[in-house]
This record gives C-alpha cells, sequence and structure tokens, in this order.
C-alpha cells in the first residue's frame, strides 16, 4: 500500500504525542504493571504477610505513587532517606511525612495511624491490671509511651501490694535534653491512687541509656522520700528506641 506521508501527518495527533508518552511512562510505574510476586497486596495474600519487606508493606499504607514513583518505589525512597530504621519513621508527623514526594495529607494520617496501632498493640498484652515481676515486664509497659518521644518524659507505674498496676501517670514532659522531676507530684499521685510501690521511668530520645548524675540523683532523692511515705521505689527505667536501662538490675538502688 503506497503511504504519502503528507496525508498520513496529522498535526493534533503529532501534538498529543508528548502526553502519550507521558502517559505511557507514569502507567508502566504502577504496581499492577509490575510481576506477581512484586506486587504487595497479591504477594501478601498469597505468600502471608511476613514474606513482605518494610517497603512493601509501606507500600500498602500509601496504595499509589506519584507521576514519577510506583507506591513501592516511594515507599523505597522513604525508608532509604531513614537508613531504613522503622523508628525514625514511626518518630515522623503528618507534616514531617508530606515532605516526601507521593505522601499528601491522607497517606501521611494513613501511616501516623499505622504505627500508633502498633505501638497499643504491643501494651495490649498488658491490659487489666499486669503483674510486674521484672524489669522487662516493666518495659513493655512504658515503651509505648517512651521509646519513640522526642523530647523526655517522667512517668511512673503506680503498683499495689501484689506488684500489679494500678496505673501509668506522666509526672513531666521536658525538651530533648531533659526534663524537670518534682518528688512530691510524683507522690502525690501515688497516694491518690492508693499505690503501695512505684516504678520510675524517663526517656532518652538520644538513644543513649547510660543514667547521666541528674538521674542518678533524683533516683536516690525520690527513694530516700519514699521510705519516709513507706511507698516503695523498685526501680527506674531509662528507656530509648534502643532499648532500656534499668538500675534495679544494675545494683543502683
Amino acid at each position: 500500500m503506497n503511504c504519502n506521508i503528507k496525508e498520513f501527518y496529522n498535526p493534533y495527533f503529532v501534538n498529543l504525542l508528548p502526553f502519550l508518552f507521558i502517559y505511557n511512562m507514569n502507567t508502566n510505574l504502577k504496581i499492577r504493571n509490575l510481576p506477581v510476586d512484586d506486587r504487595p497486596r497479591e504477594k501478601l495474600l498469597q505468600f502471608g504477610k511476613e514474606t513482605l519487606t518494610n517497603a512493601e508493606l509501606l507500600a500498602i499504607l500509601i496504595n499509589a505513587g506519584s507521576q514519577k514513583y510506583s507506591a513501592l518505589q516511594v515507599a523505597q525512597l522513604i525508608l532509604s532517606s531513614l537508613e531504613n530504621e522503622l523508628q525514625f519513621l514511626g518518630k515522623l508527623n503528618v507534616k514531617e511525612l508530606m515532605k516526601f514526594e507521593g505522601i499528601g495529607e491522607a497517606k501521611a494520617i494513613k501511616i501516623v495511624a499505622a504505627f500508633e496501632l502498633g505501638k497499643r498493640k504491643a501494651a495490649a498484652p498488658y491490659i487489666g491490671r499486669p503483674q510486674i515481676k521484672t524489669s522487662e515486664d516493666a518495659y513493655h509497659l512504658l515503651s509505648p509511651d517512651l521509646s519513640d518521644l522526642r523530647k523526655e518524659r517522667f512517668q511512673i507505674l503506680m503498683l499495689n501490694r501484689n506488684n500489679r498496676m494500678i496505673k501509668k501517670h506522666t509526672i513531666s514532659d521536658g525538651g530533648i535534653a531533659g526534663t524537670v522531676v518534682d518528688p512530691k507530684v510524683i507522690y502525690k499521685a501515688a497516694l491518690d491512687h492508693e499505690a503501695c510501690s512505684i516504678i520510675l521511668s524517663h526517656n532518652h530520645p538520644s538513644g543513649n541509656l547510660k543514667p547521666s548524675e541528674a538521674d542518678i540523683k533524683i533516683t536516690k532523692q525520690i527513694v530516700a522520700s519514699g521510705k519516709l511515705l513507706d511507698i516503695s521505689v523498685l526501680d527506674h527505667l531509662i528507656i530509648s528506641a534502643k532499648g532500656y536501662y534499668s538500675f534495679a538490675d544494675e545494683g543502683m538502688m
């Protein structure tokens, strides 16, 4: 068949070529165009949630990517920028998440909500007046509140005679470097709830678990005050994203 190039030429069609190219490029970036094994949702259904990488799980929350990147690529870029540490991701708020390309307000809220749900799930098995037998028991109760904070918080566990938790209570919030702790505030809360003993705790946003001189000093002051009121201080935990330090375990009570 003879084809005259002039007859074939259509200015309207030529003008659409750049847009058709962009559409095709963006379509290829969608997760549905990936092989089945690389689709996070299908992979979860077929092989189980345990088989998914952190990026794939995050991609499910993100759902749709940007013009440049698929949801999976957006997730990989976010995690890569955070040294692939989920603890860092869990500390980001909505506005900070929205700084990443492809993350709008709705997606950021979904990610923040997912991490908050995870924290609450971590504490859930201990709901219902759990008994504190070890420093690890106390850590599991306190960690969801303290491990990801960017500022210092001082919190206490109030216990009954059987070392069962009566209540967690925040004493004070401070800055990155420290917080003010008043023994009178601690023991007022303990007396109000008829606590027989307490466990002290605070976080170190820096991640350093070594107690400072101020930490050691205030612990001694609180222990001494408790003896006058017949309220025992069983332990003082320093908590960070890396774990915890127990004054009692280290023989410092």
